[in-house]
């Protein structure tokens, strides 16, 4: 069945004018600025049923708003009064909530509660929070971050990123960290179990039995990993710790090992060893960039699974519960995929550094 030809629009300079500014405001809600842009576009001869390809919408939309424009022009496109009681809540209200939450601090304090706001601003504690929570907004939270000064940051981003997404033949990727001075505690008082409607309770007080070091190597294709703890945390420990990587990977394999800068990593004694092992091939990570080493990730389940809300009475009890945290990676290894690529990463970075004042990056 042929579709009743399209009504002709025809604007004036006016009337385009107001269109666009509706478009391209970011304000706008998306309705509005949907119209306005089927509008546009039925002024330049387009058909409605490539105007709904253009915008992801239907043909019976593109012409209900096409022939509403040539009924009543611009005043046509906006929603008529719902009924019910009157908005108490102005745009310019909402727009002030967020430009304050945003641009200032109140006075004595780092950051907003909607109840300060709703005194600064004249409203309700609930109507804070509704736009709030429209907008995305949670001044109460922050989270860390660092910019990396290394001179030579792209190269090592590239070079670190590289082996996770394309890792060479004959070869295995080793992650390699230490998380150093866990310490041995135990609770002042035995941890109450967690009931129905009541989660598990620990003292915030402890007794300290003493500190281990785990230095431990992430298998990046295999999620396999390496790992012994030592009571020292030196060159001296980090040097048995690459013997027992020596032993444990077959010889006809290259090995790549990924760590950080620590000055344990870098004494002569450590160059001299990999002078002398020419299939291991070391790869630093740039300054303040941790999170560029994936075994980071493995220590964050160590943390939250097995030491979080452990109670141990020695270093060696200590000790025995990483080392079966070990064995139980081990029985079941899963690796963790790098997704990133080296240009994404840079843009991301590129967009932080640009939103930061005098970041000077």
């Amino acid at each position: 069945m042929a579709h009743p030809r399209a009504t002709t629009i025809t604007l004036t300079g006016e009337e385009r004018e107001a269109l666009e500014r509706l478009a391209r405001r970011r304000r706008t809600p998306h309705g509005l600025a949907l119209r306005a842009r089927i509008v546009l576009r039925a002024s330049e001869g387009l058909t409605n049923l490539a105007i709904a390809a253009k915008y992801d919408t239907t043909r019976v939309t593109v012409a209900k708003w096409r022939s509403r424009f040539a009924e009543g022009r611009l005043d046509a496109l906006y929603d008529e009064p719902r009924p019910g009681a009157p908005r108490l809540v102005t745009d310019d209200r909402v727009e002030e909530i967020v430009r304050r939450t945003l641009e200032s601090k109140p006075r004595g304090a780092t950051h907003w509660s909607t109840r300060m706001m709703a005194e600064a601003v004249g409203t309700s504690q609930s109507t804070v929070s509704r736009v709030w929570r429209a907008f995305g907004l949670q001044p109460h939270r922050v989270e860390t971050f660092a910019l990396s000064n290394d001179p030579q940051f792209i190269e090592k981003l590239r070079d670190i990123v590289g082996l996770y997404m394309n890792p060479p033949d004959n070869a295995v990727v080793l992650c390699l960290d230490e998380k150093s001075q866990i310490q041995a505690l135990d609770r002042t008082q035995p941890m109450l179990p967690g009931l129905p409607g009541t989660p598990a309770r620990k003292t915030p007080t402890y007794s300290r039995h003493g500190t281990t070091s785990l230095f431990a190597a992430l298998d990046t294709a295999t999620g396999r990993v390496i790992g012994e703890c030592h009571r020292r945390h030196s060159a001296k420990e980090f040097l048995a710790f690459l013997r027992t990587i020596d032993r444990e990977v077959p010889d006809e394999l290259d090995v790549h090992v990924i760590m950080d800068n620590l000055s344990t990593h870098k004494t002569a004694a450590v160059k001299r060893w990999f002078a002398r092992r020419p299939r291991f091939l070391p790869h630093y990570t740039p300054t303040y960039s941790s999170w560029l080493n994936l075994v980071e990730r493995w220590f964050g389940l160590l943390e939250q699974r097995q030491l979080k809300r452990g109670s141990h009475r020695s270093t060696r009890a200590l000790e025995a519960a990483i080392r079966e945290f070990l064995a139980v990676t081990n029985e079941e290894p899963k690796p963790f995929v790098w997704t990133k690529s080296a240009d994404s990463i840079l843009e991301n970075l590129r967009k932080y550094c640009e939103a930061i004042p005098d970041s000077g990056h």
